[in-house]
């Protein structure tokens, strides 16, 4: 297979002069240029984000197997999107993220590329960038932290909404919660749960782009690193051989993870990363598939949120190979990965250790997973619940709105005492979405208003256009689409309108009558948020709606890997 960097390094006279000779100010000697295939490192390191700042370290066990495989390692940094820190919410610049990775990646003498991923939107971002150039590509994720040690327990990211309600209460001190604070995040990796992270790490493995067990050793167990030094390894074979991302993800790649996605009770975030990468390489896949390939897959998994364990356990307990293994009826077993190995040939010896945290189909965890697709005239072009996360009381509900316009609305009155809201209402959250906000970020699983705290109750049917971390939990309606920041009838709703919530019959219905819905629209003003340049303003201007994806409407499909002018 022709080596793509050759036409950088390969070139005689001014051009190849001019691209050999700089590099070798890092001490390269001239053979290493003399048609090694490159291996690009695509390094989201930062110190703002905190579940990828081992990434340093685990680049130079990367290095080590591009060097013995007789490979050229060359790392290079991209926007690194921390999710606990950048504001308004990373999910706004996963799209930019993505144009960052595919234009370093094209625009360099790369001939295959590892992508370096953790915090929940550096995978996708990453994936979707390499998916839109096509060179090959492999991922490596960061890995899970060890679990959290609180007063005598062990805990996680989903323990926060947990500690917020009991702090909000006066239920625990300011004390505790700054211990709580102190305890949670003890080692390096992302979020110990079945959160974002590791959904995006498991969903890589699952569509063949990572090799085997990559979705859950923990960052701190030596392991990570041995996985890094092979997926250096196996690059240099990818760039000889010429196998890229197109030739990975066929349709039934994409089935298989969503397969995979239902048995690990996954984040809903899953829908919108997938979703994007799909359109990045021109496999068509809707909403409803969704719905459709997770309805017959049971919840195998006993982990939080969905359950009490952690993803560490998870890795002890045989891993996602055991998960996948236990599949193996649902799934397209014959689907090619990154190793030269089909999936189902990568998890033929695995085996559960331990049935507490790893269940069967026959007797499984739990019977609801995956998600479920709601449709209705509340959300015509769909929304999306978690079951195996919701409250089965609350699965088939009608309750009558408590409306707020936006989240300041609803953080200056969600703990008004007159608020007149009692435990069957249904909280509805508006322009939370993805041009709303901008960016659809994680407020959907909406704090409960002090006074229904107060009475003991620890759930209600939410309702937005936004997300939910992937840490959350409760009986929380997502993504509702069309937003209402562009007119869906979301943006319609009044106080005391009676909704009802049918997740048998994926249903959610706002009880109000077409005439008045026109009518009410004629009075719709969208929200002006004021921005009118930079990026923000190109984001809010071509941001598909949440039920595709959430990409940019210029970025579907690829530009490929071809550039056809010198620099110089």
């Amino acid at each position: 297979m022709p080596l793509r960097s050759r036409d950088w390094f390969g070139r005689t006279g001014k051009d190849g002069f001019i691209y050999r000779a700089w590099m070798k100010n890092q001490g390269f000697p001239h053979h290493e240029f003399e048609g090694k295939p490159v291996i690009g490192i695509c390094n989201t390191w930062s110190e703002l984000t905190p579940c990828n700042a081992h990434f340093r370290e685990l680049a130079e066990a990367i290095k080590r197997g591009v060097w013995e495989a007789g490979g050229f390692p060359l790392e290079f940094p991209v926007m690194s999107l921390g999710e606990c820190q950048i504001k308004p919410t990373a999910m706004l610049f996963r799209n930019l993220a993505s144009m960052d990775v595919e234009e370093s990646i094209r625009g360099n003498s790369i001939d295959a590329v590892i992508l370096m991923c953790g915090c929940d939107k550096t995978t996708p971002s990453l994936v979707m960038g390499a998916c839109s150039v096509d060179i090959p590509t492999l991922v490596v994720s960061g890995g899970p932290m060890l679990a959290g040690r609180f007063q005598g327990r062990k805990i996680g990211t989903s323990d926060l909404w947990r500690f917020a309600e009991s702090y909000k209460m006066g239920e625990m001190s300011q004390a505790e919660f700054v211990d709580a604070e102190a305890s949670m995040a003890r080692s390096q990796g992302h979020c110990a749960v079945m959160g974002t992270a590791s959904t995006m790490a498991a969903m890589v493995e699952s569509l063949g782009l990572a090799l085997p067990d990559n979705a859950t050793i923990p960052a701190a167990d030596s392991r990570r690193k041995v996985l890094a030094h092979l997926t250096g390894m196996r690059a240099v074979e990818l760039a000889r051989q010429g196998v890229t991302p197109s030739k990975i993800l066929t349709r039934e790649a994409f089935e298989n993870a969503i397969m995979v996605n239902a048995a690990l009770g996954g984040s809903t975030n899953f829908i919108l990363h997938l979703m994007a990468i799909a359109g990045r390489v021109g496999v068509d896949l809707s909403l409803d598939d969704f719905d459709t390939l997770s309805a017959k897959i049971p919840l195998l998994t006993n982990l939080q949120p969905s359950g009490e364990h952690f993803v560490e356990d998870l890795f002890y307990a045989g891993g996602l190979p055991a998960v996948i293994r236990e599949l193996r009826d649902y799934l397209h077993n014959d689907a090619m990965t990154v190793n030269g190995q089909t999936i189902g040939e990568n998890c033929i010896d695995a085996r559960c250790y331990d049935p507490a945290v790893i269940a069967t189909v026959i007797e499984p965890f739990k019977p609801e997973s995956g998600i479920a697709v709601l449709r209705g005239n509340l959300c015509p072009n769909g929304a999306v619940l978690k079951p195996s996360a919701a409250s089965p009381s609350l699965m088939q509900h009608t309750g009558r709105a408590v409306v707020f316009e936006n989240i300041d609305d609803y953080k200056a009155r969600v703990d008004d005492p007159n608020l007149d809201v009692d435990p069957s209402c249904v909280l509805v959250l508006k322009n939370v979405g993805p041009k709303g906000y901008p960016g659809m970020p994680e407020v959907g699983n909406m704090q409960l208003p002090a006074k229904i705290l107060a009475m003991g109750v620890h759930d209600m049917v939410r309702i937005s256009d936004g997300r939910m971390s992937g840490t959350g939990f409760g009986t929380v309606v997502l993504h509702v689409s069309p937003e209402a920041a562009v007119g869906g009838n979301l943006a319609l709703v009044q106080n005391g309108d009676l909704i009802t919530l049918d997740v048998e019959n994926r249903s959610l219905h706002l009880h109000v009558s077409d005439e008045e819905l026109a009518g009410r629209l004629v009075h719709f003003k969208p929200i002006d948020l004021g921005y009118d340049r930079g990026y923000v303003n190109l984001y809010i201007r071509n941001v598909t709606q949440a039920h595709e994806g959430a990409d940019f409407d210029f970025l579907k499909g690829g530009s490929g890997s071809e550039v056809k002018r010198d620099s110089h």
